[in-house]
């Protein structure tokens, strides 16, 4: 960009450029920089791990066995009016969830540094994302293949 810019104020001080074309330059080159720089945006928040894996599943019960059986995971918390388990140790590893379809991984979750649902709304929405927020996923963004990627503090 300073080639650019030294290139305009030499064919200014030449004469070959007008200061009215020189100063529209000048603003397109800034107009340009804001709009790269905007492309560039990071979030406010970082992705520090995956927190947890949702699967839809047709037998609850055995997947319930399976999971406890293969991998020692208990109970951590239940939702049985929407038909939910979570599994784990301490905390939620996998979520089991009694939907059609089955045989789905329905979402996964993305714990991420200093999560304020606010402020991560508005990080997302700069970025041309639009968060939403249901029973089965929470408080999720759809990747760019369509599928429910959660956030949650890390």
């Amino acid at each position: 960009m300073e080639a650019v810019i030294s290139n305009l104020v030499a064919r200014f001080e030449k004469g070959a450029l007008s200061r009215r074309e020189l100063i529209r330059g000048l603003a397109m080159l800034a107009a340009a920089s804001g709009t790269a720089a905007a492309g560039l945006q990071q979030p406010g928040f970082k992705g520090v791990k995956i927190d947890h894996i949702s699967i839809q599943v047709t037998n609850l019960p055995r997947s319930i066995d399976f999971y406890q059986k293969l991998f020692g995971f208990s109970v951590v918390s239940e939702d049985k009016g929407n038909e939910i388990v979570r599994l784990g140790v301490n905390k939620t590893v996998v979520s089991l969830h009694h939907k059609s379809p089955t045989a789905t991984v329905d979402h996964f979750a993305i714990g991420v540094d200093h999560f304020d649902k606010e402020s991560v709304t508005r990080d997302l929405k700069a970025l041309g994302v639009t968060p939403a927020e249901n029973i089965d996923a929470g408080f999720h963004v759809k990747d760019p293949e369509g599928i429910n990627v959660q956030i949650v503090q890390g």
